[in-house]
């Protein structure tokens, strides 16, 4: 079971507290319990399962939309690399 606990933090900390959290796309309220865990060497966080679906994240480019033209594009290439032989 959690027990409720209140702080208070610079307001400049709490901004910067509550933007990092969102980042990782916790609460802040998860992002404090993760940071105490740390620094009392306690069980590691669980990690939210959406964190994962980022991790493969190309920026804005969807291989999936195109994967037909760069699988065509492959086979060219490696039919001209053996004809060169």
């Amino acid at each position: 079971m959690m027990a409720r606990t209140q702080i208070t933090l610079p307001p400049e900390f709490q901004r910067r507290a509550r933007q990092r959290a969102g980042d990782l796309g916790i609460s802040l309220a998860e992002y404090i319990r993760r940071l105490v865990a740390r620094d009392l060497g306690g069980a590691a966080a669980q990690a939210a399962p959406a964190l994962a679906f980022d991790l493969g994240n190309s920026g804005g480019s969807d291989i999936a939309k195109d994967k037909h033209a760069m699988i065509a594009q492959a086979v060219v290439s490696a039919r001209a690399g053996r004809r060169r032989r």
